[in-house]
């Protein structure tokens, strides 16, 4: 914990006064607070009541009692994700203020601090609490389903708990793997070869993985069978032994496929599923992704992980559009007759 100071008594009235201090110590002060004291400006934006002042290791808070007692905490759980993993961001100071809020459960510092992985001294790691207990699901189960919207680091953190078992020896092999079906486009209709053709379905996955290792080694791995990347029709007839397997874009998967992934489950593996039932780009099939949502809930060592709008790590945007589009299709659904709701439905 950071230590505090008391520059000035409150009261048990919450409109009164009060100035606190907290020395900023244990962590590189310039990179702590940011470009131009970017940290200030996020802290400001969580808590527009409170005033805050940065000279040397002592930040100064001040405003009325209740909201200063809230900041101040917020500011030593974020102080402390800092001396533990690095650097912080706006997701941080917002994800602190949301927990202080709540009042319950875990500290920030707790959720946050603990680094996935650390590549060219940038951690990895989650940044919110529905984030942590997605990463601990992996960690604990054969299989977990992460499914939320995009944003929420599904497929990232994933990847992330991919390479750290390979690099512990926990497996031999990681296996991406993703449908190769469009929004809007056929397959058929694209110019190229077949590899040409599957190749921006499967880009992503090799972006990610190459963000995480040396870039240097990725093609290395790749060529040696350590790594794989390839479509989901791919898996149909294997058995995938001591391997960290990870299924991107789940919900465009059909009951079969589903099935048909699972069950390719070997010893000493790991399955992540990720998906967004929302985004289904299947013209007329079931979507898998909800299927086995159905299915396969309560079952020993498999795990569901439900991320939420909360967990978008992107621009604070994307939380508000997501949030706008999932009221407009409760909306819709509650208007849709049922005799003839499903025609429309997925």
């Amino acid at each position: 914990m950071p230590e505090l100071s008391n520059d000035s008594g409150g009261s048990a009235d919450t409109q009164a006064e009060l100035q606190r201090t907290v020395l900023l110590t244990g962590v590189d002060l310039a990179q702590f607070l940011g470009h131009r004291d970017q940290l200030i400006a996020d802290l400001e934006r969580q808590h527009p009541a409170v005033q805050f002042h940065a000279r040397d290791h002592v930040l100064t808070l001040s405003g009325p009692a209740v909201q200063v007692k809230a900041a101040e905490q917020v500011v030593s759980d974020v102080l402390e994700v800092a001396r533990r993993s690095g650097a912080v961001s706006r997701h941080d100071v917002r994800e602190a203020t949301r927990m202080v809020q709540r009042g319950d459960g875990p500290t920030a510092a707790q959720v946050l601090s603990e680094p996935i992985l650390t590549v060219r001294g940038n951690s990895i790691r989650p940044q919110t609490q529905g984030q942590r207990a997605y990463v601990d699901g992996i960690e604990h189960h054969t299989v977990t389903f992460g499914i939320g919207p995009a944003g929420t680091g599904k497929t990232y953190l994933a990847m992330a708990k991919a390479v750290q078992a390979l690099q512990r020896r926990e497996v031999a092999k990681i296996i991406l793997t993703r449908p190769a079906v469009e929004a809007g486009e056929r397959l058929g209709y694209l110019p190229g070869t077949l590899e040409d053709k599957i190749d921006p379905y499967l880009r992503p996955l090799f972006d990610a993985v190459g963000s995480m290792m040396e870039p240097e080694a990725v093609p290395k791995l790749i060529a040696s069978g350590t790594i794989e990347v390839a479509p989901l029709a791919y898996m149909r007839g294997r058995t995938l032994n001591e391997s960290f397997v990870i299924l991107d874009e789940a919900q465009n998967t059909t009951p079969e496929q589903m099935k048909m992934f699972l069950t390719r489950l070997g010893y000493g593996s790991k399955m992540v599923v990720t998906g967004d039932i929302t985004q289904v780009d299947l013209p007329l099939a079931s979507s898998g992704l909800r299927v086995v949502n159905r299915i396969l809930r309560g079952v020993d060592d498999i795990h569901f992980s439900e991320l939420t709008a909360d967990d978008i790590v992107r621009h604070s945007l994307v939380g508000r559009i997501v949030d706008a589009y999932t009221a407009y299709e409760e909306q819709k659904f509650a208007e849709t007759p049922r005799d003839g709701g499903k025609k429309g439905q997925r």
